[in-house]
C-alpha cells in the first residue's frame, strides 16, 4: 500500500512538475550564498531527483522563482552545476541540459554526476537568462551509500505484467491512455526478460498520474518506439485499478493507492520511470520522471 503521493520524491518536485506550491525534499536546504547584484537570489535552486547515491548519477534539478511556488526554468536559461563532498571533494562545475517535463509549461535540468562518498555534499549552482545577470547559489543535499530504486547494472526482476491477451485484447482495459499503442501491452516483463533480448519498459499511468507527467512522458516514449519497430517497449501502469462502470478506477486501501507487483519489485519511490534492459537480464539505463529522446535514443543504441 502507498500512499497517494509517497511516490514522490517530495513536495518541491510535485511544485516543480506541475507548478504547484511545494517545500524542497527533507534532505536539502535552500541556497546559502548568491553572488546576484542584489545580494539576494531572484531564483531558488530544486532538486528533483528523488535519491543521490555514491557513484555515478543521472541528476534532477530546477529552479523555481523566490517563493518557490513558480517553476521558472526556460530552454533560453543556463545552468552550469559543480560539486563539494564531505571530504573536500570537487567535481567541476559542467552546463546541464534543459529537457521540458510538461511541453511549454515547466521544464528541468538533467546532468550526470558521480559522488565519491556518502554524506552531506553542496551544490554549486551557476545560473543564467536573457537580460539578467549570472548569479551563483549553494546547498546542501544527502549522498547515500545505496538508494531504494533498482539502478543500472541491477538484474531486472521478472514479474508478469497485465498484456491485452489477458483481457480479450481490450487495451482499455489495461491501460489509462487516452491514445493507447496496442505494442505496449502484447508482451509481459516476464516474458520480455527471459526472451534474452533487449527490452524497455515504462511506469506512467496517465490518468492517476501524482507528478502530472505519466501521460506526457509516455507520448514522449511513442515515436522513440516507433522508430524501433524491432524492440518491445512494454508500459506498466503502477497502481492498482479495477473496471468500474467500464473504466479503470484505482483499487484504494483507506484511500491510498495500491501499489501493483512490478511496482514493489523495482522499488519504485516515483512515477513516471523508464528502465532500458539488456539481453543479460540486466538493467543498463533508467530515467526518473522525464528524459530527452536523445538520451533514450543513446541508452538503446548501447544495448542493441
Amino acid at each position: 500500500m502507498i500512499p497517494r503521493r509517497s511516490l514522490l520524491a517530495g513536495g518541491a518536485a510535485l511544485s516543480i512538475l506541475i507548478a504547484a506550491c511545494g517545500a524542497p525534499p527533507p534532505s536539502s536546504s535552500f541556497p546559502t550564498s548568491s553572488a546576484s547584484a542584489s545580494g539576494t537570489p531572484s531564483v531558488l535552486p530544486v532538486p528533483v531527483s528523488s535519491e543521490f547515491r555514491v557513484g555515478e548519477n543521472r541528476t534532477i534539478f530546477s529552479v523555481a522563482d523566490p517563493t518557490g511556488q513558480k517553476p521558472v526554468a526556460k530552454p533560453d536559461r543556463t545552468l552550469a552545476i559543480g560539486y563539494r563532498g564531505p571530504n573536500s571533494e570537487s567535481i567541476t562545475a559542467a552546463p546541464q541540459t534543459f529537457v521540458w517535463a510538461i511541453e511549454g509549461v515547466s521544464g528541468v535540468y538533467v546532468g550526470r554526476a558521480s559522488f565519491a562518498s556518502a554524506g552531506k555534499w553542496i551544490a554549486d549552482f551557476t545560473t543564467e537568462a536573457p537580460g539578467s545577470p549570472k548569479e551563483t547559489m549553494s546547498f546542501s543535499f544527502d549522498v547515500r551509500q545505496t538508494v531504494r530504486v533498482l539502478s543500472p547494472g541491477d538484474p531486472a526482476p521478472s514479474v508478469k505484467t497485465p498484456t491485452i491477451a489477458d483481457v480479450g485484447g481490450d487495451v482499455a482495459k489495461v491501460s489509462t491512455d487516452t491514445k493507447p499503442v496496442k505494442r505496449f501491452y502484447e508482451v509481459s516483463e516476464a516474458a520480455a526478460l527471459a526472451a534474452k533480448k533487449p527490452f524497455v519498459l515504462i511506469f506512467a499511468t496517465p490518468k492517476f498520474c501524482q507528478t502530472a507527467t505519466c501521460g506526457p512522458t509516455l507520448d514522449k516514449l511513442k515515436p522513440v518506439a516507433a522508430a524501433h519497430p524491432e524492440l518491445t517497449f512494454i508500459n506498466v501502469e503502477p497502481y492498482k485499478l479495477e473496471l468500474v462502470a467500464g473504466q479503470l478506477q484505482p483499487v484504494l486501501d483507506d484511500g491510498n493507492l495500491v501499489t501493483v507487483e512490478a511496482t514493489n519489485a523495482f522499488k519504485l519511490s516515483t512515477e513516471p520511470y523508464v528502465f532500458v534492459v539488456g539481453s543479460d537480464g540486466r538493467i543498463s539505463a533508467s530515467f526518473e520522471l522525464v528524459f530527452s529522446a536523445e538520451e533514450l535514443e543513446a541508452a538503446i543504441q548501447a544495448v542493441e
